[in-house]
């Protein structure tokens, strides 16, 4: 296995359209969405494992995670869990991460991916990133995987490639936000547009000159304490100076400023399991088209529905059809899945109603 692989894996959200199964304090990374007896970030580690040395792989997430990640990680050490003491997005913790593992190998070159995706290939998925690290190890460049569209999804965001460009990794024209419906039908009519998947490439010499480039201020921030970097003195310098980085994203910071950005489309199936209608769409249904996780499930006229319970837990539904059913210990909902979206809010209903030991 190539000792010049890195891997940074995200960890650090809530996933609060997953509520009432992820909460603040447990969020969707740690759980077994699938019902397959391993965690999404069981899962994602296992992954990149497969090309990634194990103490090559860096944990990005939130201080309060840190025994989880451990518990659920048993073979990585508490030096490979990089613990921001504020959420500041995405740009400030990868350049950080880049930072360290520099210090530990200049020729580093690294995946940045999320630590809750679906991916069903995982072989082509392995075959895909390291034909983009091959490439960020010659070339000067960042590199990120796009996903083929099925349809016009107006929540994710795209990316445009050079229509003429042969390739297999091709240039990448622009980065798009999430479009309106309209706007993503036309995408789709172009034919060069992917949905953007959050997974990115790039040797740790490259994107450090990006930032030195593009986010000056954040990298000279960040860039004074390599003297403590993998020591002991690493969490007093965060502690104190994390808080001061800008809250800006890598897409806004970094990837809509360089002019050296190439996308390499998917050859793997991918959902990013954001909402419970995503993670119905990915699982096997019954002979009555639901989706039913732990759950010992009894329908009648109900069909469509995302459920969910303690594992074995007998569920009875009657005469419902495209809904969310979730029972966790203290809490029930019954949603209906067209308005999914809205459960964000539903959980901030239920804070202001209820307190937060709900969240």
């Amino acid at each position: 296995m190539n000792k010049n692989n890195y891997a940074v894996l995200m960890a650090g959200g809530v996933g609060s359209r997953f509520w009432p199964i992820s909460t603040s304090e447990n969020p969707k990374q740690f759980h077994d969405m699938l019902g397959t007896g391993t965690t999404l970030i069981q899962k994602t580690f296992q992954r990149l494992n497969t090309f990634v040395p194990t103490e090559n792989i860096l944990i990005l997430t939130n201080e309060r995670y840190n025994d989880l990640v451990l518990e659920q990680l048993p073979m990585v050490k508490q030096d490979q869990v990089v613990l921001e003491p504020a959420m500041r997005n995405t740009a400030p913790c990868i350049l950080y991460a880049a930072l360290k593992i520099q210090k530990m190998n200049p020729n580093g070159v690294m995946i940045v991916a999320p630590s809750d995706h679906w991916i069903e290939d995982e072989d082509a998925f392995a075959k895909d990133v390291t034909a983009c690290f091959d490439k960020c190890e010659n070339e000067d460049v960042l590199c990120t995987l796009g996903i083929k569209p099925t349809f016009p999804n107006t929540g994710f965001g795209y990316i445009e490639f050079d229509k003429g460009d042969t390739d297999q990794i091709k240039k990448v024209n622009q980065f798009r936000e999430k479009p309106d419906y309209e706007t993503a039908k036309e995408f789709l009519s172009q034919g060069n547009f992917l949905w953007n998947a959050g997974i990115f490439m790039w040797s740790v010499k490259t994107i450090v000159n990006a930032f030195k480039v593009y986010q000056p201020k954040q990298y000279e921030l960040f860039a004074a304490g390599m003297a403590v970097y993998n020591t002991s003195n690493e969490s007093a310098f965060i502690a104190e100076n994390y808080p001061k980085a800008e809250n800006i994203s890598i897409d806004y910071a970094i990837l809509e400023n360089s002019s050296s950005i190439f996308v390499l489309a998917a050859t793997f199936d991918w959902n990013d399991l954001g909402t419970w209608g995503s993670l119905f769409d990915k699982l096997d249904k019954d002979e009555s088209n639901n989706a039913v996780v732990n759950a010992q499930v009894l329908t009648e006229d109900a069909s469509g529905n995302m459920i969910r319970s303690p594992k074995d837990k007998v569920v009875v539904v009657d005469g419902l059809n495209d809904y969310i059913i979730v029972d966790k210990k203290d809490v029930l909902l019954i949603y209906p899945k067209t308005k999914e979206q809205d459960i964000k809010k539903v959980l901030n209903q239920v804070k202001d109603k209820f307190g937060d030991k709900y969240a």
